[in-house]
């Protein structure tokens, strides 16, 4: 069995290495950290779109559809198999809405990155 070095961290800091410093640099230059928050960010905005529609898009819909009541209780029964479209159709919904606000969210990114390259 292979000994394990003993790092003495005084002489490390000595030498301006810092046991986490390979890691902090690597963060910095490969924006982690922005992709972090981008990810924190993406996760949030989807909980809400999606409370948007299941609160507020499908009860109106439903609304509209009579006496159905919610867009996710609709269904096809066929025989003894219910084949629930509104379920599908209320997911539709979400992912419309979260990419649209995502191309929005890139588009005037791209616009602000557009302008500093002519600068």
């Amino acid at each position: 069995m292979k000994k394990l070095k003993r790092v003495d961290i005084k002489s490390l800091k000595e030498k301006g290495m810092t046991p986490f410093k390979g890691f902090i640099e690597f963060i910095e230059s490969q924006g982690v950290i922005g992709l972090a928050i981008g990810v924190v960010m993406g996760t949030s905005v989807a909980k809400l779109v999606t409370a948007f529609v299941t609160d507020l898009i499908n009860p109106i819909i439903g609304l509209l559809l009579g006496s159905i009541g919610d867009l996710e209780n609709v269904y096809l029964q066929i025989g003894s198999v219910k084949i629930l479209f509104g379920s599908f159709i209320s997911s539709l919904i979400d992912f419309i809405i979260v990419v649209f606000v995502i191309y929005l969210g890139v588009k005037i990114l791209s616009i602000g990155k557009n302008k500093e390259k002519e600068k």
